[in-house]
């Protein structure tokens, strides 16, 4: 048995869906925000009425997936998601050209003060490649002799194992 408050409350339910059905439609064919706040506003309904009826509000997720205002005749069509992509192309992008910014200032700021130092009088002797090659070769010995002493130092410990067990063996038969 329904009362005649529950029936108007039901059709001013009824009316307030179909508000926010039209907003829906409105805002997709005009282009304009398709956000829970927007459509509420345009259908002059709370928030919380979309919420509280959640196949509205998935329509409203929907409509905002789909491309927006008229479509062309020719090229791609535009959808939120492809907006968001593009925005996040762009920032990531953004992010690379800054560093790679940063990185040619500090290039330039180092050849700028190198060249300072030679204009100045004060640089490094002209035979600094010289010793830069030198110390390189030097740098190079030193891995090679490193690498010996350990191959070398890896045998003696072999001969040694090798020993006590010669060792043990003999103590062990006399």
């Amino acid at each position: 048995m329904t009362t005649p408050l529950t029936d108007g409350r039901r059709q001013k339910t009824e009316r307030s869906r179909q508000r926010v059905r039209a907003a829906v439609v409105s805002a997709a064919r005009d282009g304009t925000a398709l956000t829970a706040s927007a459509v509420a506003r345009a259908a002059r309904v709370d928030r919380s009425f979309l919420y509280r009826h959640r196949d509205l509000l998935e329509e409203l997720h929907t409509a905002a997936r789909e491309p927006t205002g008229p479509t062309p005749a020719h090229g791609p069509t535009v959808t939120q998601a492809s907006l968001q992509a593009d925005l996040a192309n762009a920032g990531a992008r953004a992010a690379r050209l800054a560093t790679r910014v940063q990185q040619l200032e500090k290039r330039l700021s180092h050849a700028l003060g190198e060249q300072a130092w030679r204009e100045s009088g004060l640089g490094a002797p002209a035979d600094i490649d010289e010793h830069r090659r030198t110390i390189t070769q030097l740098e190079q010995q030193n891995i090679d002799l490193a690498s010996r002493l350990e191959e070398r130092e890896a045998d003696l410990e072999a001969a040694r194992a090798a020993n006590r067990e010669l060792t043990r063996a003999l103590n062990q038969r006399g």
